[in-house]
């Protein structure tokens, strides 16, 4: 209960930003439909209290599970079984994520079938698999983060000539859907099992980070390789909008909890399963830890149910209609500067984040605040919704003018900044693109470019999730040569 109460307490402080600027919005501003606006606010309690549960089901079921599992692999000493069993927990994991099964619905509907919704969803858990492998390689031997991610952007670029610029914006959105609420704990707490075998502390801190970046280039990969195989120069796509919704303010919801529901249980089902069998070949752990365990699966699956359902149903309309509103306005200015706000509150609300700025805390011990690092983040996805507004309103500027330069910016910056800053920049890009920001930012994107007739719906709102998992990695790594250059004035 005292774990509830705190969390519920943090998650409050989260949530209450975003839900008093749409409020000072609709009655400023911009005009919202009663209907709309009350299901917004179930949907403010819903994304609460799912939150609320899902941190305390975190805390207790997913890291745990990922620990245990991530020290049993290192454990083995052989790397073909660190390998094989990379490969099967990063296909399965992959497989299960919900927000991997959202984009690929999309991709499916706006390209009438053309890509189906499970060919994205293999090929990427595919691409996710093999470079989990490779991750938990490079942590047995030591292999240094910013050279193999250096490698790995290095072929991206060259499969980016190559790539169609529709496949273009759907393999970087991927790289961010991949890493979604359940898949981030889950991998950040492997890379924590392995890392703290290491008898060297340090090595051990630096690698408990950077698995997750790794993870998210396999899905750009595993894309782009589709494109290309495919032969395809471009998708033909359609937006059709459903203009016959339901006045009725419980239908979406109603609606929705069943979807969500066998969603999730087919998302905890592989993780559970993975965790059992470890437990019985190797039982490290007590009846009264599983039984923790599977308390906080429970807790997990109540808490993510609770939080997609507010968020599909009450957040993803609010959004659309405040983009589309502020767009049709002469002045667009105002269109960018609460792009911005809305970026900085909505970071705060993604349940990764809290995951991973709490694991900074930790595995630092306390050296990088978890304040320093969300304040960092906001403004990172902050510019990120700014950028991908210019782009709507700029149908000239295309997403590869923004991701080359960026992406050699954050490998530059890798060279540079301390290396553990190199890890934590690079997982904050796959986590701050998490369901709140994929609906409620996307949402309000996607309004904008619907309300001006020179944008186009789908090239202008495909590639948003890439910016907001691009933005934090050149924000933290500055923040790393921040801190880099007050501990020289220190010695100094």
């Amino acid at each position: 209960m005292n774990e509830l109460n705190s969390k519920f307490k943090e998650v409050i402080l989260s949530i209450l930003p975003i839900t008093v600027i749409v409020l000072i919005l609709n009655f400023t501003v911009i005009s919202l439909q009663p209907t709309v606006l009350a299901r917004f606010l179930i949907g403010v309690v819903l994304i609460i209290v799912g939150l609320t549960f899902f941190l305390v089901g975190v805390d207790l079921g997913i890291t745990p599970i990922g620990n245990f599992i991530g020290a049993s692999m290192a454990k083995t000493n052989k790397l073909w079984t660190v390998a094989i069993l990379g490969l099967l927990l990063g296909f399965f994991v992959s497989i299960a994520e919900p927000d991997l099964h959202i984009l690929a619905s999309q991709v499916a509907f706006v390209t009438a079938g053309t890509v189906s919704k499970w060919t994205i969803v293999i090929i990427v858990s595919i691409g996710i698999a093999v470079m989990l492998a490779i991750g938990f390689i490079r942590i047995v031997y030591n292999f240094p983060l910013y050279k193999l991610l250096t490698i790995c952007y290095g072929v991206i670029f060259v499969l980016a000539l190559f790539t169609s610029r529709e496949f273009l914006a759907i393999a970087f959105d991927a790289s961010g859907a991949t890493t979604g609420a359940l898949t981030v704990p889950f991998i950040l707490a492997l890379a924590m099992g392995v890392s703290r075998l290491k008898k060297n502390s340090k090595a051990s801190e630096k690698d408990s980070f950077g698995l997750v970046a790794i993870a998210s280039v396999g899905a750009i990969l595993a894309v782009m390789l589709l494109s290309i195989g495919s032969g395809a120069d471009e998708i033909s796509a359609s937006m059709v909008y459903d203009e016959t919704k339901s006045a009725s303010v419980l239908q979406p919801f109603l609606h929705e909890i069943p979807k969500v529901t066998v969603e999730i249980f087919w998302a905890l089902v592989p993780i559970l399963i993975i965790f059992l069998l470890f437990y019985k070949l190797s039982p490290k752990l007590s009846r009264k830890q599983v039984r923790k365990i599977l308390y906080g699966i429970l807790f997990t699956f109540i808490g993510m149910i609770l939080f997609l359902v507010g968020v599909n149903s009450g957040f993803m309309d609010v959004g659309s209609k405040i983009g589309y509103q502020l767009a049709s306005r002469d002045n667009k200015f105002l269109l960018i500067v609460v792009g911005f706000i809305l970026g900085v509150v909505t970071i705060l609300a993604e349940p990764a984040v809290y995951v991973l700025t709490h694991q900074i805390e930790e595995v630092t011990s306390g050296y990088v605040k978890r304040r320093a690092v969300m304040v960092t983040l906001s403004i990172g996805v902050g510019i990120a919704v700014v950028l991908s507004v210019i782009r709507v309103l700029m149908p000239k500027l295309q997403l590869w003018h923004y991701i080359l330069p960026g992406y050699i910016i954050c490998i530059v910056l890798s060279f540079i900044v301390p290396k553990l800053f190199v890890g934590m920049a690079f997982d904050s890009g796959g986590v701050a693109s998490g369901p709140m920001t994929a609906t409620f930012i996307l949402a309000y994107i996607q309004g904008a470019a619907d309300s001006i007739e020179y944008a186009d719906v789908l090239i202008d709102g495909f590639g948003m999730i890439a910016m907001v998992a691009m933005t934090p990695i050149i924000a933290l790594q500055i923040m790393g040569l921040v801190f880099k250059i007050k501990s020289r004035k220190k010695v100094e």
